[in-house]
């Protein structure tokens, strides 16, 4: 009977002897993987809340020609110009949001990605029907120590999809 409380005593210290595993980088993507569905719905519904976003914001823009990044200030004008010529609905249901891992440590760090497809469309005018495009997107979002949105990127077939939409001779139209 000895032997067995001793092993027992043994086992109990051993296990609270246990280093306690850091959840910290879960409960931050669970945390941060709200604030990327209500983007994704917010721009949906062209109602983005850049309150999520941190005043030292960087959007990653792959665009050819342009700027590679975009500030906070910058993305809310580019957005103000999609608004105004383009609709947007997310088509990838149910959508399943991956946690993302640091880039040095390669360890989590409650950054949030996705794979989805978005379809784009040109409302209708008096002399034009409605034109649409699906775009297959991946996004990331990379949060500060607020939980406020970072850095943001994203990838798609954007010069595919002008081309779907507006064709070679019409791309000049989004400049209006």
């Amino acid at each position: 009977m000895k032997h067995f409380f001793l092993m027992l005593f043994s086992v109990i210290l051993f296990m609270g002897c246990q280093e306690k595993k850091d959840n910290s980088a879960n409960e931050a993507f669970a945390k941060n993987s709200e604030t990327v569905m209500a983007n994704i719905q917010n721009w949906q519904n062209e109602t983005p809340d850049y309150s999520t976003y941190s005043d030292k914001f960087v959007l990653r823009d792959t665009g050819i020609n342009g700027k590679d990044s975009l500030s906070l200030a910058e993305m809310k004008e580019s957005d103000k110009m999609l608004f105004k010529n383009l609709d947007f609905k997310f088509l990838t249901d149910p959508i399943v949001l991956l946690p993302g891992v640091n880039p040095q440590t390669k360890e989590p760090d409650g950054s949030v990605r996705y794979y989805g497809n978005w379809q784009v469309t040109v409302p209708a005018t008096d002399s034009t029907e409605a034109k649409s495009a699906v775009l297959k997107y991946y996004e990331s979002f990379d949060f500060d120590a607020d939980g406020k949105i970072i850095y943001q990127q994203g990838y798609g077939d954007f010069g595919g999809l002008m081309d779907a939409l507006y064709g070679d001779d019409d791309q000049d139209s989004m400049e209006e």
